[in-house]
């Protein structure tokens, strides 16, 4: 029992949201792979990120019968970005590894990203797809685009293809739960934080079951929330738009005077004008929404509301199904 007590402890955070069909499935491979590593304790963090379907029903049932795994479930869905930042502010494992329950972050990864932390020196190991095939076309084409534009204007380099499945030190989490703001990117911020990282790539892997909970629209405002908490680029390019207005303005004013003073008459012509006011206007209200974003932005974060709720954990549970059994005796 020393002996056993020494080895490291790895916890495992699990993300839910409505995954009632595939965290059977993620439970049976993840146990498979924590028996292989046998020099390692495991501990399953299950975070419900405020399921509607039987997920959390679930996880009770996983908790009641296996010692090692742990739930956090959340009073309303607050999103995956602050069901993986609970994730790390519960777990107590030496070693914290992120993934989701779908099995698109194969478990079978572990042992070699445990490997490359203990005999190889790094800090954490990331993972990234090596291919986007089975994606939608045009969802990968907007992916590559977003890359481009991300690493251009951020001095912050995010890796093409990067997945949340990560494997860290204790040490990197404590560095990214030092960073508790309200809009989150854990991409970006497990970047920012920096020490030694490996990565791993991997061939695009389907779904085990359910459905995926990211639609084009979702994922849109999500590289929004990634440009503007790492670049402010967007605020500089309505500055440029502003001046190249006056710029313009100034020459067309100039222009005006100088065929007036030789007695040319412009040309009357509506359609010309309102294309051009319809532009500037667009172009104003462009840069006013630019602003707003980041306005918005700084007013939820000086709001200082928590990121989740928890509403229920397996030590909850456990007190229940205690009290019940006493109440039979």
């Amino acid at each position: 029992m020393d002996n056993k007590k020494k080895l490291p402890m790895l916890t495992v955070v699990v993300p839910c949201y409505n995954e009632e069909e595939a965290v059977p499935f993620f439970y049976k491979e993840i146990t498979r792979v924590a028996g292989i590593m046998s020099e390692t304790n495991f501990e399953f963090l299950f975070v419900d990120d405020g399921s509607s379907d039987g997920t959390l029903a679930y996880l009770r049932k996983l908790a009641a019968s296996d010692k090692r795994v742990r739930y956090v479930s959340f009073s309303r869905n607050f999103g995956k970005e602050s069901a993986m930042y609970a994730g790390l502010e519960n777990a107590t494992g030496d070693y914290i590894a992120i993934m989701d329950a779908d099995l698109q972050d194969p478990p079978a990864l572990l042992p070699e990203m445990l490997a490359a932390i203990e005999n190889e020196g790094y800090d954490s190991v990331a993972t990234k797809r090596s291919t986007r095939k089975g994606e939608p076309v045009i969802r990968s084409m907007f992916a590559r685009m977003f890359y481009r534009i991300i690493n251009k204007i951020s001095k912050v380099q995010m890796v093409p293809g990067a997945r949340d499945f990560i494997l860290m030190k204790r040490r990197v989490k404590d560095a990214i739960l030092k960073m508790p703001e309200y809009n989150r990117y854990t991409k970006g911020i497990f970047n920012w934080v920096g020490f030694k990282v490996k990565w791993i790539s991997y061939d695009n892997i389907k779904r085990i079951a359910g459905k995926t909970k990211w639609s084009f629209w979702k994922l849109f405002k999500y590289s929004v929330e990634c440009i503007v908490a790492f670049s402010t680029a967007p605020l500089a390019i309505a500055s440029f738009f502003g001046f190249m207005l006056c710029l313009i303005a100034v020459v067309g004013i100039i222009v005006v005077v100088i065929r007036d003073c030789a007695g040319i008459q412009s040309a009357a012509g509506w359609p010309s004008m309102i294309c051009i006011m319809l532009f500037i206007g667009g172009v104003q209200l462009f840069c006013i929404g630019i602003l707003g974003t980041y306005i918005s932005k700084t007013y939820l974060e000086s709001k200082g509301r928590p990121m989740y709720l928890t509403a229920e954990t397996e030590k909850d549970n456990v007190n229940v199904n205690e009290t019940r059994m006493n109440t039979e005796n």
